[in-house]
């Protein structure tokens, strides 16, 4: 499959990314490198192979789950980095442009 310019420009717009036309270049070879080798694993006899479910056989550890007394308060604010007693202190994210 080729990969135009068209199509990065519109990944890049979907994802809210600009490139300059370097970037670009080297984008679009890097896609076309990645839907190569997709379509080289397509040509692979996968029958009777068994779907990979997990990379190593060993379940969860699963632990009990014993219920424990919430902190007081102040036990939860004494490691906060920053506290408004009786509350956390955290930056700002949300701004309004």
């Amino acid at each position: 499959m080729e990969v135009t310019e068209e199509m990065v420009d519109r990944i890049a717009h979907l994802a809210r990314l600009s490139f300059d036309a370097a970037e670009k270049a080297e984008i679009r070879t890097d896609l076309e490198r990645m839907i190569g080798f997709v379509d080289r694993l397509m040509e692979l006899d996968l029958d009777g192979v068994e779907p990979l479910v997990h990379m190593v056989e060993s379940g969860n550890r699963w632990r009990d789950d014993v219920p424990v007394p919430a902190p007081s308060t102040e036990e939860a604010l004494r490691e906060a980095p920053a506290a408004a007693p009786p509350f956390f202190s955290v930056p700002k994210v949300i701004h309004k442009d």
